[in-house]
């Protein structure tokens, strides 16, 4: 189907401007209140914990419970509103293409530079790991973390002869149950098959159907909306149950571990610039500063999905990328883009590798490799999923899941800083794919309903 004058205006608008209310919570320091929060939870998890010990262990541990209760709203509320939102996003954005065969190069294009970065991603893991070594000041907790039993559910890998049988199951026989177990990979499929029958019907025919997605996105950006209002709550909350638990010097000896895992993370972004610089030519600092409204956002609320609307708007209004680009490549990159959740992983490996005092081959750290890119594809762009990424990639070369306890009080902050990276890498390939697909838009058809 052609974009012609009406649907070229018609499909891609809408969506930027759900974004306007994120804009303003940037401006509202929302990022300095969550920083603020998180400073008063961990004080506050320090008077209240085993540390100072004002109270006693079990009374601290019901306060803490309660704290965490504004964190635990806001987790559930964004997990809640993921799927409809990522649905919504990818058949409006697969719509908003000018053809099947644009699409279709689109499609490979994206995928194959999302797996390719997410391999160097977690490469830069496995070696930063090796070089800083932070499990070295930490091995004498490996009898304690081992005897702790981790409650995260682990999944092994298919072997080669179900392999086929495994990809099938990627296509989602009832996608309702899909959506149901929160099957992210197999509600994305749907949404790409419905985006590209959409886009093979005549724009009389696809309208309504594209009305109702604009009202579903519209309602999920309200809900998304009052959630961002308890998060410098929930952070205060979740670090104090935290540190309340585990705590504080428990938190200052992982200090390693949390540099090492910045350090890599910091490698990845200036990977990422050099990328924007060699292939698409525009100077890093320019692509910071027009993105940094959305980084700070998405660093302040630790999940990719519910900044996504502003995403969209920053690729289109300051990077200068078409909507039928922005909003195919931002709702994809959210759900299968995960470099700085598989860099943690692979140095959290090494990390924990270390402090047990296994060593890693080769063989083994390709697998990790392999599982990081696999796990990440299709993992909810919702907070705290590395862990249960984490879980699976530590079975699978052999260290004791349980170790998981020794780095969960220090997720938190990391989760915050991985997503911001994560986002950087949407909004990079963005660039890369408006350079890549031909002909580039002025800028004011992106701003002519503004």
């Amino acid at each position: 189907m052609t974009s012609n004058g009406n649907g070229s205006n018609y499909y891609p608008r809408p969506l930027r401007h759900l974004s306007s209310y994120l804009s303003g919570l940037v401006q509202g320091r929302l990022w300095l209140k969550v920083l603020v929060g998180m400073f008063l939870g961990l004080v506050v998890g320090t008077l209240l914990g085993p540390s100072v010990g004002l109270v006693e262990p079990a009374t601290g541990t019901l306060v803490g419970n309660w704290l965490a209760f504004p964190g635990q709203l806001f987790l559930a509320t964004i997990q809640m509103i993921v799927i409809p939102l990522v649905i919504a996003s990818v058949v409006r954005g697969l719509a908003a293409s000018e053809d099947l065969d644009q699409l279709r190069k689109l499609g490979l294009r994206v995928t194959g530079f999302f797996v390719i970065t997410t391999a160097i991603a977690a490469s830069i893991g496995l070696w930063i790991g090796s070089v800083m070594n932070p499990g070295s000041m930490m091995t004498g907790l490996a009898t304690s973390a081992g005897a702790e039993q981790s409650t995260v559910t682990t999944a092994a890998m298919p072997s080669v002869d179900e392999l086929p049988k495994t990809l099938i199951g990627l296509l989602p026989g009832n996608p309702l149950d899909a959506m149901v177990e929160g099957q992210m990979l197999q509600v994305v499929i749907f949404s790409i098959i419905v985006g590209i029958a959409l886009v093979s019907m005549a724009p009389e025919k696809s309208r309504p159907m594209l009305d109702l997605l604009d009202s579903l996105q519209q309602v999920c950006m309200t809900v998304v909306r009052w959630a961002m209002r308890l998060a410098p709550f929930a952070v205060f909350g979740l670090m104090a149950q935290l540190t309340t638990t585990i705590g504080f010097q428990a938190m200052l000896g992982m200090a390693s571990y949390v540099a090492t895992v910045l350090v890599g993370l910091l490698l990845m972004l200036g990977v990422y610039m050099l990328i924007l610089k060699l292939l698409a030519g525009q100077p890093p600092v320019q692509f910071i500063k027009d993105s940094r409204d959305v980084l700070l956002l998405a660093f302040s609320t630790s999940s990719s999905a519910a900044v996504m609307p502003l995403s969209i708007r920053t690729a289109e209004d300051k990077l200068g990328v078409r909507p039928s680009v922005s909003q195919f490549v931002i709702p994809l990159g959210a759900t299968i883009n995960m470099n700085g959740t598989a860099l943690y992983q692979a140095v959290a490996t090494v990390f924990l590798a270390q402090v047990y005092g296994i060593d890693l081959s080769m063989g083994s750290m390709a697998l990790v490799v392999a599982m990081a890119v696999g796990a990440s594809i299709g993992s909810p762009a919702t907070p705290g999923v590395g862990i249960v990424i984490l879980a699976m990639v530590l079975q699978t070369v052999g260290i004791p899941p349980g170790g998981i306890a020794l780095i969960m009080g220090v997720d938190r902050i990391l989760d915050m800083c991985r997503t911001a990276i994560n986002v950087t890498g949407d909004l990079v390939t963005c660039r890369l794919m408006e350079n890549w697909s031909g002909t580039r838009l002025t800028a004011e058809p992106a701003t002519q309903e503004s």
